[in-house]
């Protein structure tokens, strides 16, 4: 069997492997993050469907550039996640561009969707979006960090890595963005924004 195919083999090899062109090692890569990126960037999107696209744009933009990228903390997930944090950034500036497109033109026959679980999916976009209007309220640079540590599960030092800056400026940011949310969270029963806004794993330790 080929080496590449071995789950013992850290990120940091695979990943020194696919700079050398290893698509194989690339590939092993790919399937052991490609379920945290889908979900980030459906947290990001509230989208499953553009979550979808965005998984496939953030590998393909890592392997484009992957001599000038580097792994970091033996994880390839704070590399992913900084991509993927950029390209939702840009999904999100051509989906205004295309909504206020779409605005100026008559109503189009909607075609619905199939797919058995469309009702569970509409579902998850509702609440996502609902979440995403109150992440909205927030300064920029808080959101950025809070999505990273709290929807997309990094610890302080990978959210760092992916962002670029220190652990410190991680820690209060994100401490600046649930005490922001919890002012804005006014419902008694737990919400999205409640869920959110309560301490890690990582800070009750």
């Amino acid at each position: 069997m080929d080496g590449t195919q071995d789950d013992s083999l850290t990120d940091d090899t695979l990943w020194a492997r696919a700079r050398d062109g290893d698509a194989d090692a690339f590939g092993v890569l790919f399937t052991r993050h490609a379920d945290a990126v889908y979900t980030y960037c459906f947290r990001r999107t509230a989208s499953w469907s553009a979550a979808e696209d965005l998984v496939s744009v953030v590998f393909m933009e890592t392997w484009r550039c992957r001599q000038r990228l580097s792994v970091e903390s033996g994880s390839a997930l704070p590399l992913l996640f900084g991509i993927a944090h950029r390209s939702t950034q840009k999904h999100h500036r051509s989906l205004t561009r295309h909504q206020a497109a779409l605005r100026r033109l008559p109503a189009l026959l909607q075609v619905p969707d199939p797919a058995d679980d469309v009702a569970q999916r509409m579902d998850d976009e509702h609440r996502m979006r609902r979440l995403r209007e109150n992440l909205r309220a927030l300064p920029r640079r808080e959101r950025d960090v809070l999505e990273l540590c709290v929807l997309g599960e990094l610890d302080y030092g990978a959210a760092a890595a992916a962002l670029g800056v220190a652990v410190g400026t991680v820690r209060s940011r994100l401490s600046r963005a649930r005490a922001r949310l919890r002012q804005l969270d006014q419902d008694a029963a737990p919400s999205p924004v409640a869920l959110l806004a309560q301490p890690s794993l990582e800070e009750l330790s």
